[in-house]
């Protein structure tokens, strides 16, 4: 129950990624929009995942004191560590999806730009308004 108090937002969007990658997408022509354009979904849907697993964590820690390592483990190892599980199970779970290593290293570039943002733009924001 402490999650889904402290991080709804975040399991909503874990939800939604969970959806998207294991739902039977459309038959898209990519050169209507460009090529890689599944690498920019997935860098965004990680990116923004990780966003808001750190924007919840510091608005919950502002007061208490900031657990780094806490933050470290839940913001990015757990969003990689899944991705890499979204991406196996997309590839032995379902027939017309396929694990990529190039989406996983999207999604992990998008976890280490949250992280970035989180850390140098948001976290002195957040706990300049304590």
């Amino acid at each position: 129950m402490y999650y889904i108090k402290e991080y709804p937002f975040s399991l909503v969007v874990v939800m939604g990624v969970v959806y998207l990658s294991f739902f039977k997408p459309p038959m898209l022509d990519e050169a209507l929009l460009f090529e890689g354009i599944d690498k920019v979904v997935h860098f965004c849907m990680y990116g923004g995942l990780s966003g808001m697993l750190w924007l919840e964590f510091l608005f919950n820690h502002r007061k208490g004191g900031l657990n780094v390592k806490r933050g470290l483990i839940g913001a990015v190892v757990c969003p990689i560590f899944f991705s890499g599980l979204m991406e196996l199970g997309q590839e032995y779970l379902t027939v017309y999806r396929g694990g990529e290593w190039l989406d996983f290293l999207a999604n992990t570039l998008g976890v280490f730009t949250a992280t970035f943002i989180a850390w140098y733009v948001l976290r002195p924001f957040i706990l300049k308004r304590n």
